[in-house]
């Protein structure tokens, strides 16, 4: 019987999850967990980073978590879920892979800086917020991952993580293998306003949303900027709306209302209409899988409790291998 090769990922629950998440990571998972042994987190410990002043939501929003994960098709019998704070054997190997990292290495991880940007009305200045990224090698490394499934962008997030790996294996003794980067495919699917889709932005569609908060959403999507008139020609290569059609729409019906927005035979308005309606029918079960999960909270809980002793057992056996390395 072939062994599969594990892997992992996490989300923090900042929020709700939306069909960013769902494209630029959840269906790739989804695809994953027929091929290798999966370990997926909640990494609420991560979300304290920039959501310090604020833990009660964080909780808040784990369960609602796990829900869109199951909801989007992943399957507790063939991956492992598990939340982050629940193993504290994480805290404990981030403790000690902390006195072994060079600060230089972390001040040159191009998101610490993209972040203190883009999160400039947050205090960041934190030891957690520069150190976030021994943490995560401690979430991936505990698990002696193969790869970690991330987007183009994210690849300095492995790569230091292989570092400390293997700086922690020349000082003390093999126990981690460094773990490789798997790139993974994602859709280009922006916010209704057409920047990245976020909650702080206020221009996301959630799994969560009823039909009427998707219709009123994509209602409000923006086009064409220089198409003020039906009958003025579109340029669908500018539009957002176009893009979700090339995701939610048969490419057939897509090329025609391509052509047709080009000549202006058709509106602004009845083209999102066609793409609102394929949208909500492609999210129709995942709707029909949340109203499940939700009438049964009891369940869910449930399937989390399975996954932390499943990932507890795994990172007791790890960090037991650490002491002995380290003869402490």
């Amino acid at each position: 019987m072939t062994v599969k090769k594990r892997i992992l990922s996490g989300m923090r629950p900042t929020g709700p999850l939306h069909l960013g998440n769902l494209h630029g990571a959840l269906l790739n998972w989804v695809e994953m967990q027929e091929q290798y042994d999966c370990f997926f987190f909640i990494a609420d410990w991560h979300a304290l980073t920039s959501n310090y002043e604020d833990p009660g939501s964080i909780s808040d929003y784990v369960r609602g978590m796990m829900i869109d994960w199951l909801s989007a098709g992943l399957l507790p019998d063939k991956s492992t879920f598990f939340v982050q704070s629940h193993i504290k054997e994480h805290a404990e190997l981030f403790l000690i892979l902390s006195m072994i990292t060079p600060v230089p290495w972390l001040e040159r991880n191009p998101t610490y800086k993209d972040q203190i940007m883009q999160l400039s009305n947050k205090d960041l200045s934190t030891f957690g917020f520069l150190g976030y990224p021994v943490l995560q090698a401690a979430d991936i490394i505990m698990y002696k991952a193969y790869g970690v499934p991330v987007g183009i962008d994210q690849v300095p997030h492995v790569e230091i993580t292989r570092e400390i790996a293997r700086r922690f294996n020349y000082l003390y003794k093999k126990v981690f293998p460094e773990p490789k980067t798997i790139l993974t495919d994602t859709s280009k699917i922006l916010g209704i306003d057409r920047r990245k889709m976020s909650k702080s932005y206020n221009n996301a569609i959630y799994l969560s949303d009823s039909k009427d908060d998707i219709a009123s959403k994509t209602a409000r999507m923006v086009t064409d900027p220089k198409r003020a008139r039906k009958n003025d020609p579109g340029n669908p290569d500018v539009c957002n709306v176009f893009e979700f059609h090339k995701i939610y729409t048969d490419k057939e019906i897509y090329d025609t209302i391509n052509n047709d927005c080009r000549i202006a035979k058709i509106g602004c308005v009845e083209c999102k209409k066609i793409m609102t309606q394929n949208l909500i029918k492609r999210l129709e079960p995942i709707r029909e899988k949340r109203e499940h999960y939700e009438a049964v909270p009891e369940l869910v809980d449930d399937i989390i409790i399975d996954g932390n002793n499943k990932a507890r057992k795994v990172a007791r056996q790890t960090m037991e291998e650490v002491r002995a390395a380290m003869k402490i």
